[in-house]
């Protein structure tokens, strides 16, 4: 099967909401066929999620998966400072996103972590962005059950990243715009503290 491309920033379908899908849709061959290449796309690339939009498809459809390899490359303390662990594919459709442990008024910051973030619509950049570490998602898998989980950590940003796209939001919205890096000086920092980073980076 060939595989779309992926959309790269600067096209329209990234920049405006994706429509839900409808109820009619659920349980028939369009839309798994839609969901198993969106998988095929994310795992070939290689990510560790992708929305329907980022293969030019206007639809509420995220995947997400992260693996033992895709994280090969860190050490067991910057899995933890990240709170990255893996999870097996998830399909959720026409999600709604709700933050868990919310910060209080009097302590911003609370409740969200900071770390470079890249995209495979912005292929070569990172950048630092800010999260909510603990997030619900709801909605429906492709047969119309209903599907809910709890994410933190990691697994909660990848979630928050791709349910932006459905609202023709890109990571580089939310980022500290002073930290942008490309790939290749990224690495430079992608171990080091983020304190480290924000302070040399002058963010």
């Amino acid at each position: 099967m060939e595989l779309p491309p992926i959309v790269l920033a600067g096209r329209a379908v990234l920049r405006k909401p994706a429509a839900p899908v409808p109820p009619e849709e659920f349980g028939t061959k369009q839309l798994k066929r839609l969901v198993s290449t969106m998988v095929a796309v994310m795992r070939k690339a290689p990510g560790v999620g992708l929305a329907a939009p980022q293969i030019g498809v206007s639809r509420q459809v995220i995947v997400l998966e992260d693996s033992e390899a895709l994280m090969s490359r860190l050490t067991p303390a910057e899995r933890a400072e990240r709170g990255r662990v893996p999870f097996p594919l998830k399909v959720i459709i026409n999600p709604t996103l709700r933050v868990l442990g919310a910060s209080p008024p009097d302590a911003p910051g609370a409740g969200r972590a900071t770390f470079f973030e890249g995209c495979l619509s912005v292929p070569g950049y990172m950048a630092l962005v800010e999260r909510d570490l603990s997030v619900e998602v709801s909605g429906l898998d492709a047969d119309g059950e209903e599907v809910r989980w709890e994410a933190t950590g990691w697994p909660a940003r990848i979630l928050q990243h791709e349910v932006d796209h459905l609202r023709g939001t890109l990571y580089v919205d939310r980022m500290l715009t002073r930290s942008l890096c490309s790939n290749e000086e990224a690495k430079l920092w992608i171990g080091r503290p983020v304190a480290e980073a924000r302070a040399a980076l002058g963010v």
